[in-house]
């Protein structure tokens, strides 16, 4: 870790400050939103909206470089991806007739083959593992700003329909007799999640996002005693995870994403075990 610190302090190393920075901002909305997917139990739907993620770069990739539109990047078209899979996904969830889990497949698999297509044909050399397996180090200071954006407007939205979230997540029958358009809300929901996606996949990328968003709450729900506890114990995880992880891959020349969820996935099983073994006594 030694190394690690002097990294950060290198004068000649900003990119590694900003991945460091966007690692501990982004952290923020991991744990808050991951707390309502694993108590809500949307893994399956946040993963589906993570793959089709891969569809947005490659348009984006495909904008900037082949047509020249400079100021729509992969991010950008992330975002927009992301937002429609949940609009896409909460429409089929509350009307239409077909099964769910269908729908989540179809557009986890046609997200990804239309994002590959995107980057076979955008000119020049586009390597997919950097989105696929995630490489923070390529963190810019346009991507921190823009991650910051999104904090602000995630943490507000949480902030305001706090109560609101819980009644939906916990009893969604009595909140609608109380009147509470859980339709709206859960809408809502999905679209946060989807923006907090797109902030984790420059972390970890596409095919690791969901063990980061869902193992930090899950460690924190067994210590938490309520949501507000574990959406802050999640986000101090994450921000452990991270932060390891980048150190440890930057001492070890590893990639960053695979290290962080190791570390992630190492520390649930030893709260699992942990757990196991203070209850046989």
């Amino acid at each position: 870790m030694i190394e690690f610190l002097a990294a950060l302090t290198d004068p000649s190393l900003p990119f590694f400050r900003y991945a460091v920075l966007t690692g501990i901002f982004a952290s923020i909305p991991f744990g808050v939103i991951g707390t309502y997917v694993v108590v809500r139990r949307i893994s399956y739907i946040a993963g589906a909206i993570s793959h089709c993620i891969l569809g947005g770069v490659g348009a984006g990739l495909y904008l900037q470089n082949a047509l020249g539109i400079s100021w729509f990047g992969p991010l950008h078209g992330a975002i927009v991806v992301a937002l429609l899979a949940s609009l896409i996904l909460a429409v089929v969830s509350m009307y239409a007739k077909q099964r769910e889990d269908s729908v989540i497949g179809a557009l986890w698999s046609v997200g990804m083959a239309a994002g590959l297509l995107f980057i076979a044909k955008t000119p020049g050399y586009s390597d997919p593992m950097s989105y696929l397996f995630g490489n923070i180090l390529l963190i810019t200071r346009t991507d921190f700003y823009l991650v910051l954006a999104l904090d602000v407007l995630v943490i507000g939205i949480i902030g305001f329909f706090y109560n609101t979230f819980l009644a939906i997540c916990f009893d969604e029958e009595y909140a609608q007799l109380r009147g509470i358009r859980t339709h709206w809300l859960y809408l809502l929901l999905l679209c946060l999640v989807a923006l907090t996606i797109v902030l984790l996949v420059r972390i970890v990328g596409i095919v690791m996002v969901i063990a980061l968003l869902t193992l930090p709450a899950a460690i924190a729900g067994n210590f938490a005693r309520n949501i507000l506890q574990m959406m802050v114990l999640s986000t101090v995880f994450c921000i452990l995870f991270v932060i390891l992880g980048l150190g440890t891959s930057y001492s070890l020349d590893l990639p960053s994403g695979p290290v962080i969820i190791l570390f992630a996935a190492a520390a649930y099983l030893l709260a699992l075990l942990g757990l196991k073994a203070v209850g046989r006594k």
